[in-house]
């Protein structure tokens, strides 16, 4: 798919007018690790939206969204499918795996621990608009191969991505495990706490913008992003793009998004 047809699609995707779970090569998506964090409601939303509208509101403008909450606390099931609701179709969730599975079991029991979590979550996928679950290890957990190769075998069906923010991960044997599985090792972009750039695994590449390197206070300047959307048209020509921006205070995640997303529209 070229990277014009990619680009059509993300604006599509804009409208709802694409189908949402399956791999397609060249589709790239773009969001938000939040719709509803403090640093960009007061910027961003329109000041008399009430709360209960902004997912809607959200929607109109991108066609992906990371649920970051739920590495918290797990989400209730009606609220779930609340939000299921308040999207048009085509419209796209990652959903953050629980911290008791990645930072306190730490990968260990992996099948027990995702039932509930699943559970949980089953409207999203019953609405089609499950995307990848995301795994973010603990920057204190150090390489274990039998570890990650034990919750490799116990993921539940879908897609997976996991991102590693110990040193010791970013090996090529890993690499490899992952791959095996179908699985997407996440790029994190932090000049704060520099690591190894991954190469893509699995049949998707998952991006997670933590801080900007060029702009001011974490911001991302118009120059980079123009450096990141040739680095993701790179990325499409081989695979689906998810990129997700989590610089959210002073509005800043939602501003890179809509830069990004006209940026790689205008090719």
């Amino acid at each position: 798919m070229s990277t014009q047809t990619a680009t059509r699609a993300t604006r599509a995707g804009k409208r709802g007018r694409h189908t949402a779970a399956g791999s397609r090569r060249g589709v790239i998506r773009v969001g938000t690790a939040s719709w509803s964090d403090p640093g960009f409601i007061a910027d961003w939303y329109p000041p008399d939206l009430p709360a209960r509208k902004r997912l809607p509101w959200y929607a109109e403008h991108f066609n992906l969204v990371e649920v970051n909450s739920s590495f918290y606390r797990l989400p209730k099931r009606d609220a779930v499918a609340r939000w299921t609701q308040q999207v048009p179709n085509g419209f796209v969730f990652t959903v953050k795996v629980s911290r008791y599975i990645t930072h306190i079991k730490r990968l260990t029991g992996v099948a027990d621990g995702m039932r509930i979590f699943a559970e949980r979550i089953e409207p999203i996928a019953e609405r089609g608009c499950l995307g990848p679950l995301l795994w973010q290890l603990p920057p204190n957990f150090k390489r274990d191969d039998e570890r990650l190769a034990g919750a490799l075998a116990e993921l539940p069906p879908g897609r997976h991505a996991f991102e590693f923010r110990e040193k010791s991960w970013f090996v090529d044997d890993v690499y490899a495990m992952l791959d095996r599985h179908g699985v997407a090792t996440v790029l994190p972009h932090d000049p704060r706490r520099p690591l190894p750039v991954p190469p893509a695994t699995g049949d998707f590449a998952f991006v997670r913008f933590h801080w900007g390197a060029r702009g001011r206070r974490g911001n991302y300047s118009d120059a980079e992003l123009r450096d990141w959307a040739a680095r993701i048209r790179d990325f499409a020509a081989e695979r689906e793009v998810y990129a997700y921006f989590n610089n959210d205070w002073e509005g800043f995640a939602v501003h890179n998004a809509t830069k990004l997303e006209r940026l790689l529209a205008d090719g």
